[in-house]
């Protein structure tokens, strides 16, 4: 495998010329320029690369052998090593006497980043095949032969029970979210099998793999953590503890309690819903039907629904509904005769109350 992609190659040029002023190449073990401060030198072959390929060792290139060599310019060229082999070569242009005493802090460090890279792309290879794992894991009634094995080469425990922690944060935070997934995984997982995936472009799933006493506690620790290093608020709905071949319902749990946290930016568990659990079974045709029924005609009046949503969060109480608008109990008592007549529910009658809470629920989702 080729290590040195001219992308990768571009990079390492862009790090290096923030310290050196000096033009730089790098090119692969073919001699091909495949990344240069001067764009006129891409794509050219360089002949004393080959020969630094094929000997491993740093070769000065005098003014002299500009005129006996292909491809070449006065300076310094070095092999880029990893895992014992020749992977590259980069080379700085100038008098030999001026650049090469750069030369081995040039060499080390682009075999660093070299490193660096190969290693973060090993992790995101590990990333995605343990999410197209999970996925499968969800979907299968069956475990087959081919399955099995797949969980053993990812160390994945299909013993233990599984409690899923589904974990939303705004996608405006993605830019800035790998490092923060990087480290929150590593900090749950430690040396327990807890699985740790991206699920979609804005959400976390945590997979955990024994039932703890203090999840609540440790949770909100997840949501401080995550909130101060994106800036922004973090919504967490929580699931039961099943077997691993229960992992789609412990999922559908999670995900449910999510839709009810996200309007609050909270913490939910779903073993807390109730009336949520309903909403959530309705199908989408009969939620429409019920909506066009009840408080269709007010859809477009904020006022009206900010009216409803202050009585829903003060259990009716007329004057801290009024308070929390803020706005005269006189205007308010007008606003819910206004709803009445454009609904037909009497939001002073406790059945009507009950159509318009559900309706309320439905509109929010």
């Amino acid at each position: 495998m080729t290590v040195i992609q001219p992308q990768l190659a571009k990079k390492i040029i862009h790090e290096v010329r923030k310290l050196l002023d000096e033009d730089i190449i790098v090119m692969n073990t073919d001699g091909m320029i495949i990344a240069s401060t001067n764009p006129n030198r891409l794509g050219v072959f360089h002949e004393g690369a080959v020969k630094v390929s094929k000997t491993g060792e740093k070769l000065i290139i005098t003014k002299e052998d500009e005129n006996q060599w292909s491809g070449v310019k006065a300076g310094i060229n070095l092999p880029i090593m990893f895992q014992g082999e020749v992977e590259g070569v980069i080379g700085i242009t100038g008098s030999p006497d001026k650049v090469s005493g750069y030369g081995e802090l040039l060499k080390k460090m682009t075999e660093l980043f070299i490193q660096e890279s190969y290693y973060q792309e090993e992790i995101e290879w590990q990333a995605r095949s343990l999410e197209a794992f999970v996925f499968d894991w969800m979907e299968k009634r069956e475990w087959s032969d081919s399955f099995l094995n797949k969980a053993k080469l990812l160390g994945i425990d299909l013993t233990a029970h599984r409690q899923a922690v589904l974990i939303h944060y705004p996608p405006a935070s993605l830019i800035s979210f790998k490092p923060v997934w990087r480290n929150f995984s590593q900090s749950i997982r430690g040396t327990s099998n807890t699985i740790v995936i991206r699920w979609g472009n804005d959400r976390l799933l945590v997979l955990l793999d024994h039932e703890l006493n203090d999840l609540t506690f440790l949770v909100e620790k997840w949501k401080l953590m995550l909130e101060k290093q994106l800036g922004a608020s973090v919504a967490i709905g929580i699931g039961s503890s099943l077997p691993s071949n229960q992992l789609k319902l412990a999922f559908l749990q999670a995900e449910r309690a999510l839709k009810v946290a996200l309007a609050t930016s909270s913490i939910v568990h779903d073993d807390q819903l109730t009336l949520e659990m309903i909403v959530e079974d309705i199908r989408t045709e009969t939620k429409q039907q019920f909506l066009e029924r009840t408080i269709a005609p007010i859809q477009g009046e904020p006022e009206l629904l900010a009216t409803l949503y202050a009585l829903f969060t003060h259990n009716f109480s007329y004057k801290q509904a009024a308070d929390s608008i803020p706005i005269h109990i006189n205007t308010l008592h007008y606003r819910l005769k206004k709803i009445e007549e454009a609904t037909g529910l009497n939001p002073k009658l406790l059945k009507d109350q009950l159509s318009l809470y559900l309706a309320w629920m439905l509109n929010k989702q």
